[in-house]
């Protein structure tokens, strides 16, 4: 009798193993892989890369830069190609970088100073903020000065040629160009990477 009442037991005992508990427990495993844990397709961008501006976005931002260029354009035909026949003694081509400069230092009324080099500045800050803009593969700031630099050179080529009182100077080129470093630096370089923005290439399309 004591042979026969022990089997149940050992039965009871086989029957609460550990396996019985895992299957037990594997619903809930299966719980924590449900449907609404999937990744979001948007989240695939890398945390320090930022999302692009949207397609409008960007054409308006390169219409208004085109129509700020044409304007700027016009402007700046209007101020260096203008003869100047009061002033046709005075000029005289300059070929040697720093001398305009320090002619412009050696007046004796600062504010005529601040006015040729100022004035030579603020005319390259705009090659430097819309370049970058209107010509996707202008980036860097070495594209933007020899952009700036090749412009500025015709400019100051034809004033000497055709413009009467107006002379070609190497300074002013210099000064359009650093104008231009200003204008880049300050906003022209933030305004390319938001409408042009550079695609990565993947894993997967490298390999």
């Amino acid at each position: 009798m004591a042979r026969a009442v022990s089997r149940p037991r050992i039965a009871l005992r086989l029957r609460s193993t550990p396996h019985s508990d895992a299957k037990k427990a594997s619903p809930r495993t299966k719980k924590s892989r449900s449907p609404g844990t999937k990744s979001d397709p948007r989240s695939s961008t890398a945390p320090g890369e930022r999302r692009p501006l949207p397609f409008v976005v960007r054409f308006v931002v390169m219409l208004i830069a085109f129509a700020a260029m044409v304007a700027f354009a016009a402007a700046l035909a209007q101020i260096t190609l203008q003869p100047s026949p009061a002033s046709e003694a005075l000029t005289h081509s300059n070929l040697h970088p720093g001398r305009s400069l320090r002619a412009y230092l050696d007046q004796p009324e600062l504010r005529d100073a601040f006015k040729q080099i100022g004035g030579n500045l603020v005319l390259g800050i705009p090659f430097g903020v819309l370049l970058p803009v209107l010509v996707p593969k202008a980036r860097g700031i070495l594209r933007v000065l020899l952009l700036t630099a090749a412009v500025m050179m015709m400019v100051e080529l034809v004033q000497g040629a055709v413009v009467t009182g107006r002379a070609f100077d190497v300074d002013d080129v210099i000064l359009n160009t650093s104008g231009a470093l200003v204008g880049y630096l300050l906003l022209g370089r933030r305004l390319n990477r938001a409408v042009h923005p550079r695609k990565r290439r993947s894993k997967n399309s490298e390999a």
